[in-house]
């Protein structure tokens, strides 16, 4: 079989991502080459995700490698995929998850988040509109870019601390810089947060498609996922929408709690479902529904009209 070639962002992070993936392709006996690829969310860093416009804005020109030749398939952070993907392309193994929770990070050791003076530094709706909700003293400034140039920014008075994916820091070995580990039933991640998601587009070779499944998919992590991404797809969020969603499996059984605050933090909605795995996809898609229905869909429509969507 020919090569594997693997296109990925050039930060730190993905690369690692990018690595972690071709050294399992490499135990599987594949041979692999990786080609990065520079993105309109790594050109514009001076403008926030939600401005920009979430769809796309990490994954469009790796997209059209992806359609060219250039790559056989794609590594991304799983919850930076957008709910739906474009024709020809498709997801087709998600890796191990890792945790999923969302830390404070800081190279103070005493953050305290009762402290009415604590600056945090996120470039994320859903974490901002969370801290508005459980802690409404908290000051939140935007910090975007990759890990290094973030901690960068708060090392030099930016902010006391950012909030950011435990994944991330401890892939990129920072986990000593970790303060506080979030409450996942307060500070409920994003759909795929902690995961490697695999794309490619539907015309590759079957035979390289089914090597490179059989290499890097994790079955108890696809099956979390197709249930979260149902449930986002359903809602129509993207990156600038706070929208969360976690699902635990648990034998046969899959149980997922998701929802959506209001950007000003005063209106969440969480509801919870449990089922049979097989039906995972059915399950998000109604609880979503069920979110919608419960005042959802008001706070979909206030959020999108405030971002000017």
């Amino acid at each position: 079989m020919e090569k594997i070639r693997i296109g990925t962002r050039g930060s730190k992070l993905a690369l690692w991502q990018a690595y972690y993936v071709e050294e399992k392709l490499k135990l599987a006996g594949l041979a692999t080459e990786i080609i990065t690829i520079e993105t309109i969310g790594d050109k514009i860093l001076d403008v926030s995700i939600a401005k920009i416009g979430s769809k796309g804005v990490f994954t469009e020109e790796i997209e059209a490698k992806l359609l060219d030749g250039t790559i056989d398939i794609a590594v991304h952070s799983a919850k930076d995929m957008q709910s739906e993907l474009p024709e020809p392309f498709e997801l087709i193994a998600f890796t191990e998850r890792e945790k999923v929770n969302d830390v404070l990070v800081s190279e103070k050791a005493d953050i305290n988040l009762d402290d009415k003076d604590l600056v945090i530094g996120t470039s994320s709706t859903r974490r901002v509109a969370m801290l508005k909700h459980f802690y409404p003293h908290i000051k939140t400034v935007p910090v975007r870019g990759n890990l290094q140039t973030r901690i960068g920014k708060m090392k030099d008075g930016a902010c006391d601390a950012l909030m950011l994916a435990y994944a991330g820091m401890f892939r990129m070995g920072y986990g000593d810089m970790i303060r506080h580990e979030l409450p996942l039933n307060q500070f409920t991640p994003a759909v795929g947060q902690g995961s490697v998601a695999i794309e490619c587009s539907t015309t590759l070779g079957g035979d390289k498609r089914k090597a490179i499944r059989k290499a890097l998919n994790h079955t108890e992590t696809e099956c979390r996922l197709l249930c979260e991404r149902a449930f986002l797809r359903k809602l129509q969020g993207g990156c600038s929408i706070p929208v969360f969603g976690l699902a635990t499996l648990n034998g046969e059984d899959i149980t997922f709690e998701g929802g959506i605050v209001s950007l000003d933090g005063q209106k969440i909605i969480r509801k919870s479902v449990t089922g049979n795995k097989d039906k995972a996809e059915e399950l998000g898609h109604n609880l979503a529904v069920e979110v919608l229905e419960a005042g959802g869909e008001k706070i979909l429509k206030e959020i999108k009209t405030e971002l000017g969507k």
